[in-house]
């Protein structure tokens, strides 16, 4: 049950945007053996005033840079957290055409217990 989250700048077509979703789910569903339909992303688009990455830990970021934030149950692997991150670069890279160095992810454990789907209940706890 990933929830995921994109930051970038302002102004791709919208299928660059249905792009970057469709590789993200991709690499989730093969990574982290995501169930098909389990599609819970959003992607924000901000103007250059409100958006910066900085070239820190030796990586040179462009303006495509994203940032991808996926919150996951805290019962991921450290190996399956480096299958995703090798394999959201590869897909972004294919398409929609994102370089390895504008991909920077962000993976966040949550409990079962803090995670309600719907209708109110936590179906997980």
């Amino acid at each position: 049950m990933p929830l995921l989250h994109i930051s970038m700048r302002a102004g791709k077509p919208e299928a660059y945007r249905q792009a970057i979703l469709d590789s993200l789910y991709c690499a989730m569903r093969e990574a982290l053996n995501v169930p098909d339909g389990d599609e819970f992303m959003s992607i924000s688009e901000l103007s250059p005033a409100n958006f910066r990455c900085g070239n820190a830990y030796g990586v040179s970021r462009s303006e495509d840079a994203a940032l991808i934030q996926i919150t996951v149950f805290a019962s991921r692997t450290p190996e399956q957290k480096k299958a995703l991150y090798r394999r959201i670069a590869e897909l972004l890279g294919e398409s929609p055409g994102i370089r390895p160095e504008d991909v920077f992810v962000n993976v966040l454990d949550s409990p079962a217990e803090n995670w309600s789907v719907g209708h109110g209940i936590a179906q997980f706890a």
